[in-house]
């Protein structure tokens, strides 16, 4: 099977790189060789949120030139890029008979990690491991933006040994909500408060996440509390054996 491309986003290169090692894991595990695009940068959606149009089409654009001379799917652990790329590329371009029909061949090749694993792959079972209790947040980009659920949960499902209990009211904003979070700091603490509160209620001691914004977020709000909960990136619960 071709070689997929990894687009390994802002967060997890900067912050969480064992989340972009436990990607390319379950590839190698699977048979599939990775590529990685070195002069891949930001996507550009903090740009696009925060109303910069002009800053945020010069990355797509230079995104797009990156992969368009790289084959094969572009598959990303995260949500909101995967989101950016699909939708707000395409309303950057609105209209551009240049780049427009080049932000459509880039977004038609883009996948979340566990859709392609589900959809593309048509797999659920990765022989993976837990003992104990998980729980699952469903971030907002990732369920609302690319109607991705079913896919993470049929995958944590099928992990050995794992009990999932329900996340209460798992459907509202962690807080994090890219540059909202920024412009709107009281709001996102009262969310994040609200998050970590139906955690506990869980008595799970690990969130499973499909985003690194959600994770840190989320992480940083428990180190705060210093509650001892963990957040983690579903690649590295799919990688445990």
């Amino acid at each position: 099977m071709p070689a997929i491309q990894l687009f390994i986003t802002c967060l997890t290169d900067s912050f969480f790189p064992q989340t972009g090692e436990a990607v390319v894991d379950i590839f190698h595990r699977l048979g599939i060789g990775v590529d990685f695009a070195r002069e891949q940068t930001c996507c550009g959606q903090p740009q696009f949120n925060a109303g910069l149009r002009k800053d945020a089409r010069a990355i797509a654009e230079h995104t797009i030139k990156v992969f368009e001379n790289a084959k094969g799917d572009i598959v990303t652990p995260s949500g909101s890029c995967a989101h950016h790329f699909r939708h707000n590329y395409l309303e950057l371009f609105e209209g551009d008979s240049v780049w427009l029909p080049r932000a459509k061949a880039l977004s038609e090749r883009i996948y979340e990690f566990t859709e392609y694993l589900v959809d593309k792959l048509n797999v659920t079972d990765l022989g993976a491991k837990w003992d104990g209790l998980l729980t699952y947040h469903p971030s907002c980009h990732t369920l609302r933006g690319i109607e991705v659920d079913r896919q993470p949960r049929a995958l944590l499902a099928n992990i050995q040994g794992v009990t999932l209990v329900d996340l209460p009211h798992a459907e509202e904003c962690c807080g994090f909500g890219g540059v909202m979070s920024v412009e709107h700091p009281e709001l996102s603490a009262e969310w994040l408060k609200r998050k970590i509160k139906n955690l506990e209620n869980t008595q799970s001691p690990t969130l499973v996440v499909t985003d690194a914004g959600c994770l840190m977020h989320i992480a940083g709000g428990l180190n705060r509390q210093r509650r001892k909960q963990k957040v983690v990136h579903i690649a590295e619960i799919l990688n445990r054996r």
